[in-house]
């Protein structure tokens, strides 16, 4: 099945680990902002870029050309025959509506993925990802705390999935295809 599904949600909760995992096990293009932030600036994933919040690649204009890059990518992907997952912040409704549109443009459904987690898990992971040389994202514990208070939650219209995310991820993937299966289709399958 084609599809558009989008896990999102504020730094470091688990969002990029399940959305992977995800992607993988169904054979998705995965888009993940934070590589194609700094693809786009010209940088190697991994290296460190701790601009200050809307600063150096993190200004709301780059941040534009981020999400547009990966529905630029995830429309030819879904063109060609392959679902996509996308991963990323996704804090304005006016993003996952632009990734809305791009899914009814393609004529595929699209399903987002609201993961959260308590401030403890949170603050563990960020200092787990300090220490990981191949970390990707930026993230810190000061731009989370801006995003809890700059966070554009879903309206009840927008039908995502809130997903808890301190189980291991094995699990909280079953708990996205039931819920997928819960929505009238099963999760993606594999492409042949």
């Amino acid at each position: 099945m084609q599809a558009i599904t989008v896990f999102f949600g504020m730094i470091a909760s688990g969002k990029s680990t399940l959305a992977e995992r995800f992607a993988r096990s169904h054979d998705l293009l995965y888009l993940n902002t934070d590589r194609v932030r700094k693809e786009l600036a010209g940088l190697a994933p991994t290296e460190r870029r701790p601009d200050g919040i809307d600063q150096g690649i993190y200004t709301v204009e780059f941040t534009r050309r981020t999400y547009a890059a990966m529905l630029a990518r995830a429309a030819e992907s879904l063109a060609a025959g392959r679902g996509v997952v996308l991963d990323g912040s996704y804090s304005r409704r006016q993003e996952r509506d632009a990734v809305r549109e791009c899914a009814a443009r393609a004529g595929v459904p699209v399903y987002f993925i609201l993961c959260t987690c308590d401030d403890e898990t949170v603050a563990e992971r960020l200092a787990q990802r300090a220490r990981d040389p191949e970390a990707v994202s930026d993230g810190r514990w000061e731009i989370y705390q801006y995003q809890k208070d700059h966070f554009d939650w879903p309206d009840t219209d927008e039908q995502a999935y809130i997903l808890r995310t301190e189980e291991d991820p094995e699990s909280l993937q079953r708990l996205v295809e039931h819920w997928m299966h819960s929505m009238g289709t099963s999760a993606p399958q594999r492409s042949q």
